[in-house]
């Protein structure tokens, strides 16, 4: 998709998560982050990067948002993520950046609390990745053992 194909919804999102990005602490890989998480309450939660010198200790912005969502609105559930990046020329990506193993296995624990798909955008400089769940990034995903 474009931005322009973006519903009122999806746009805020995706400029809150290229917002974000800015606040990203990436001294290390250069290479920012952002995610914004709309929830069923109507809040929208935002996340970035933050790197630390004792490599890897520091927190992907997808796991930033999804867990100060969880601390902050324990009841809530998750409707829709937006993430996108800058690389190290300090420009939008061109292509969507899609979240490594841990934030997906992060994300999808959220969507199965929520009990529904929640939708996923990848946001790059021009072309927008809709998915319409976690589970389109983990395929085969590790769940609760029953």
């Amino acid at each position: 998709m474009t931005y322009s194909e973006l519903d009122d919804s999806r746009r805020r999102l995706v400029d809150l998560a290229r917002e974000y990005t800015y606040n990203s602490y990436a001294p290390y890989s250069h290479f920012s982050v952002g995610a914004a998480i709309r929830l069923d309450n109507g809040e929208i939660i935002c996340g970035a990067n933050q790197e630390n010198a004792a490599f890897p200790s520091g927190t992907c912005a997808e796991r930033s948002a999804c867990y100060s969502a969880g601390a902050r609105f324990p009841k809530a559930k998750f409707e829709a993520i937006a993430i996108a990046a800058r690389g190290v020329d300090g420009e939008p990506t061109p292509a969507p950046c899609a979240p490594c193993g841990a934030c997906r296995q992060a994300l999808l624990e959220y969507e199965t609390l929520a009990g529904h798909d929640v939708e996923v955008l990848l946001v790059g400089k021009d072309n927008i990745y809709l998915l319409p769940s976690v589970k389109s990034l983990l395929p085969l995903a590790f769940t609760e053992i029953n």
